[in-house]
């Protein structure tokens, strides 16, 4: 009679338990995912764009709450579309085709909802274009302020070795955009929803100076994840 298998390690400890710690453990996460993920990246501005326009036009408490909705949606699907991403490629070490189709899949379901948030937000400016023709000074002025903001934001997110300085500076610019937008904003909602997202890009670019740096020093070669 054969003896009995040897029981499997215990997993390493993630570190201290509660509250805190699962956050961090989510906020490294969601980090992991901007960084790695193309689509996360083009999802994030798209949110910052989408922030801009609901702080620049009133809108009612549905329109806000279906487009805010929409933005969370996205990107919870992006953050599960990665974590499959990871687990086929943890349990299939070589090319498969039915690996390929699951993770097709789960693009696909990103993909549907990203094109539905865009129809959506036509939908809404459709319905309200005559407070959005009404509203053409508040409109130039977020443009105005809004497009260097949009850049700065893209360019914390963008996959390529810079200075700290650099990303200290589009933050910096970001934020003082940002509070010029917030003294006549329609919506402190939608301010707050694009102040997270600029943290989120700033955490990202500070995590990503942190992981090169380390590569650096190890000589490893940057991981390659699908976009």
């Amino acid at each position: 009679m054969n003896a009995p298998a040897p029981p499997s390690p215990p997993f390493p400890p993630r570190g201290s338990a509660g509250f805190l710690a699962s956050f961090r453990h989510a906020w490294a996460g969601l980090i992991h995912t901007v960084i790695h993920q193309r689509n996360m990246r083009v999802h994030l501005v798209s949110a910052v764009m989408v922030g801009l326009v609901g702080s620049g036009i009133e809108l009612g408490l549905a329109e806000k709450v279906t487009l805010i909705f929409c933005v969370m949606l996205i990107f919870f699907a992006e953050i599960l579309n990665s974590a499959l991403e990871h687990l086929v490629d943890l349990a299939v070490q070589q090319f498969d085709e039915k690996a390929r189709l699951a993770k097709d899949a789960a693009a696909a379901g990103v993909m549907v909802l990203a094109l539905g948030t865009v129809v959506i937000f036509a939908a809404l400016l459709v319905t309200n274009w005559g407070v959005v023709s009404h509203s053409g000074p508040r409109i130039a002025r977020q443009v105005e302020l809004g497009l260097p903001f949009t850049a700065c934001v893209t360019l914390l997110v963008l996959p390529r070795s810079r200075p700290a300085w650099v990303d200290w500076a589009a933050f910096a610019i970001a934020a003082a955009l940002l509070a010029l937008m917030a003294l006549r904003t329609a919506s402190s909602v939608f301010t707050a929803l694009t102040a997270g997202l600029l943290g989120v890009a700033m955490s990202a670019a500070r995590t990503r100076r942190l992981e090169q740096s380390g590569q650096k020093k190890t000589g490893a070669s940057p991981v390659s994840h699908r976009a």
